[in-house]
C-alpha cells in the first residue's frame, strides 16, 4: 500500500504543479487556476504551481474581512475538512511526500521521545499566531495583512518556490539577504529532521495539519475499529507512522489516514470510509 500511496503523492504532486514553463524561464503561473486553493501545503510561488496554497491564501486575506476570496477560501478548508480530514496529508501533500522519501534514506530512526506529544500543539500555536492573528492586526495602510507564515517559517515555500525562483531568475539573486538565510537554515533543519524523525513538519509545524486534524473526528471519510473483531494485539498502534493508536481513538487528529494500520491489523478489525461510525469504540475487554 505504501507504493500505491506513494504513487498516488507523486502523481497528484506532478499535476499541481504542471507548469514546466515556469521552470525554463523562472516565472510564477498567475492564470485563472491561481485563483483555486491546493487542498494540500503547495507553495505559490512555486514556478510550476498551478493553484494557490490554502495557508498562504488564508494569510493574504485575513486583514481584509471584507473582501469575499476570504470567506472561499475558510469555506473551502472547511469543506475539504469536513469531506476527507487528514487524508489530504497522506494522500494529497507534495511536502508530505518530501518528508516521507527523505524519510526513507538508510538511518537511525526516532519514533518516540519524551516532548514529543507536547511539540505537537506547536502547530495549532503557529496557526493561531502567524496565519490568523498577525495577518489579521498587523496590516498596511490599505488593510492587507502580510503572510507572515510563508514569510518567516515555511519550509515548503523555500524548497519549492524560493530556492528554485533564485536559481531560475538572475534579478532576484541580488535581493538574497539575512531572511533568505534564515528560511534556507529552517529547510535544513527539516530536511535533516525528516530523515531522522517521521514528518516533524506535519507533527510539529504544519498550520495546514492543524486546521484538518480538528476535523478528523467528525469528517465523513473516517477510520472505524471493529469491537467484536479487534483483539487489542496493539500492533496498529507499533506500525502507526504518526504515533496514533486507533484502538483508543481511530480518528485521532494526528492521523494522516496513511492506512498502514489498516494494512497491517492481523484480524482486519480497522476500517476506513464513509459509514458505520457507531464502530469506532474500543473494545471493552482483551480476547485471547
Amino acid at each position: 500500500m505504501k507504493i500505491k500511496r506513494h504513487f498516488i503523492q507523486a502523481f497528484y504532486t506532478l499535476l499541481s504543479n504542471s507548469y514546466f514553463k515556469g521552470f525554463f524561464e523562472g516565472e510564477i503561473y498567475q492564470g485563472k487556476l491561481k485563483q483555486f486553493c491546493s487542498p494540500g501545503l503547495n507553495c505559490y510561488s512555486c514556478p510550476g504551481a498551478l493553484n494557490s496554497c490554502p495557508i498562504g491564501s488564508l494569510q493574504a486575506v485575513m486583514g481584509s474581512y471584507k473582501h469575499k476570496f476570504s470567506f472561499y477560501v475558510i469555506g473551502f478548508l472547511m469543506a475539504v475538512g469536513a469531506l476527507i480530514g487528514r487524508l489530504v496529508c497522506g494522500f494529497l501533500c507534495p511536502f508530505g511526500l518530501v518528508q516521507d522519501l527523505l524519510n526513507k534514506i538508510p538511518s537511525k530512526k526516532i519514533k518516540t521521545f519524551r516532548a514529543d506529544r507536547v511539540l505537537r500543539y506547536a502547530k495549532y500555536i503557529i496557526l493561531a499566531v502567524f496565519v490568523i492573528i498577525l495577518p489579521l492586526f498587523m496590516v498596511d495602510v490599505i488593510g492587507q495583512g502580510a503572510p507572515y507564515f510563508c514569510k518567516l517559517i515555511c519550509p515548503a515555500g523555500t524548497l519549492e518556490g524560493g530556492i528554485p525562483l533564485v536559481l531560475l531568475n538572475k534579478g532576484l539573486r541580488s535581493t538574497i539577504g539575512k531572511l533568505y538565510l534564515w528560511k534556507n537554515f529552517l529547510l535544513i533543519i527539516t530536511i535533516i529532521s525528516s530523515i531522522i524523525i517521521y514528518r516533524p513538519f506535519c507533527k510539529y509545524i504544519c498550520p495546514l495539519g492543524a486546521i484538518y486534524g480538528l476535523f478528523n473526528p467528525i469528517s465523513l471519510f473516517h477510520y472505524s475499529v471493529d469491537e467484536h473483531a479487534c483483539v487489542n494485539c496493539g500492533k496498529c498502534a507499533r506500525v502507526c507512522p504518526m504515533g496514533c493508536n486507533p484502538v483508543e481513538n481511530a480518528n485521532d487528529r494526528e492521523c494522516i489516514r496513511c492506512t498502514e494500520c489498516r494494512e497491517n491489523c492481523p484480524v482486519g478489525a480497522i476500517h476506513s470510509g464513509v459509514l458505520d461510525h457507531d464502530k469506532q469504540t474500543k473494545p471493552d475487554a482483551v480476547l485471547s
